[in-house]
């Protein structure tokens, strides 16, 4: 307002001054790089979602599923090695003989069961928060709390079932009546971006572990700006596509598990990371479903 009241009447917008330089108002109408940024990213995700139309409907299933593909491989991992299980619970974790049964039988089935909840959408509040729980007792009971590739890659996992929780918030349609629904609104608003936030943390481990190459740094560099754009919601959804396509990529030339031997002493470990992996791409297709939400770049821009 104050640049159009400014030059109102006067026939000043387009003139130069006495030293040939462009009026202020012209040369305010520069594009900044971060305009520029959003103008080519924004072609981007146009392109994507002329790409993804046929299959967008089944994105929410999809992604949900593979958050918790993580647990169902790991239930069937411990009910077919149960006797292996039990050994190492009870003389290398100490755990006296009974509780190590019902450790395994608890964990085994609140895996399936809330699993099966979180892909039907059915009591989805208490279903992730029972895998929340499983994840920080077995981190507790196999002694892992403290190992930092495991303890990154379990707050990517809890930053997808976060991302559940908030995608069942947003489909909920009613509220109770005569109660104000902006806790609600404030409530998956926090809760997604924690999502966001928690989920670049296996990028982080994969940054600090392994051996450096030219490949890895280039990936590196490529995710750590993907992450970034993440956490701050800006571009999130072109950002999150890119991290689905890394982590892919990633995941079946590292965790190949189908090429190791029945009795390779890596298999278990690679079927592991491998299945892990798959539930953090499936938060990041939520994101890529959903939004960054209202804490975010992506929205802000919007309001001013």
């Amino acid at each position: 307002m104050a640049q159009i009241r400014g030059t109102a009447g006067y026939n000043l917008g387009g003139v130069q001054d006495r030293f040939g330089n462009q009026g202020r108002a012209e040369a305010t109408n520069d594009p900044s790089p971060l305009d520029a940024i959003r103008e080519q990213t924004s072609k981007i995700e146009d392109f994507l979602d002329t790409v993804s139309e046929p299959v967008k409907p089944y994105v929410p299933a999809i992604g949900r599923f593979l958050i918790v593909v993580t647990f169902l491989e790991d239930a069937l991992r411990i009910i077919t090695q149960w006797n292996d299980q039990l050994v190492y619970l009870h003389d290398y974790r100490h755990i006296p003989w009974g509780l190590t049964h019902l450790f395994l039988f608890v964990n085994v089935l609140a895996m399936i069961a809330c699993s099966v909840l979180v892909i039907t959408r059915k009591y989805s509040d208490y279903a992730v928060f029972g895998l929340l729980a499983v994840v920080v007792t077995q981190a507790l009971g196999y002694g892992l709390i403290f190992d930092l590739n495991f303890f990154l890659r379990n707050l990517s996992v809890m930053g997808g079932l976060l991302m559940v929780l908030s995608d069942s918030w947003v489909r909920k349609k009613f509220a109770p009546a005569g109660l104000p629904s902006i806790d609600e609104k404030d409530r998956k608003m926090y809760f997604q971006f924690a999502g966001r936030v928690l989920l670049i943390f296996l990028f982080i481990g994969f940054v600090f572990s392994g051996d450096w190459g030219i490949g890895r740094i280039v990936v590196s560099l490529f995710g750590f700006v993907a992450c970034v754009m993440v956490v701050v919601g800006f571009k999130a959804k072109w950002s999150a596509v890119m991290l689905v396509v890394i982590l892919s990529i990633f995941n079946i030339l590292v965790n190949n598990f189908w090429t190791l031997h029945e009795h390779h002493p890596h298999k278990d470990f690679a079927k592991y990371d491998f299945f892990q992996i798959l539930s953090i791409v499936g938060g990041l297709l939520l994101l890529v479903n959903m939004g960054p939400g209202q804490f975010s770049v992506d929205e802000k821009k919007k309001v001013y």
